[in-house]
């Protein structure tokens, strides 16, 4: 019994070992983290103007727009819709008790701070 790519993507009954292997199916693998147990960390570059007419705005929205630092706790796992899993990262901020996580990509090791903020602010011209 031989079927077409089109009816196994329609049928409901599982795939058979055969099927499987004339698909080519890949496989979930997990990406490699960037940063290790420990390591210090602070956040990229971001736009932080302050587009507010009142001063008590400004007030709240001040203590948000600081730079941070960290200490990488933990490397945590997320899929995303059956993708492959991407790898998050446990920070704890410097003058915080409660770890929060963030995606790697917003994250960049403190020593290499300067030149992603050299890299970001020439970009953008």
């Amino acid at each position: 019994m031989s079927r077409s790519l089109n009816d196994l993507a329609y049928t409901k009954t599982p795939f058979t070992k055969s099927s499987n292997a004339k698909l080519g199916l890949m496989s979930k693998k997990q990406s490699i983290p960037k940063f290790q147990i420990g390591d210090r960390v602070a956040e990229k570059p971001k736009p932080r103007a302050i587009y507010a007419k009142t001063a008590a705005t400004i007030e709240r929205i001040k203590p948000y727009t600081a730079q941070r630092y960290g200490t990488v706790l933990d490397t945590v796992y997320q899929g995303a819709r059956g993708k492959a899993s991407v790898p998050y990262v446990k920070i704890i901020w410097d003058g915080t008790q409660t770890p929060v996580t963030h995606a790697q990509c917003r994250i960049c090791l403190e020593k290499d701070l300067t030149v992603v903020t050299i890299d970001y602010f020439n970009a953008r011209d």
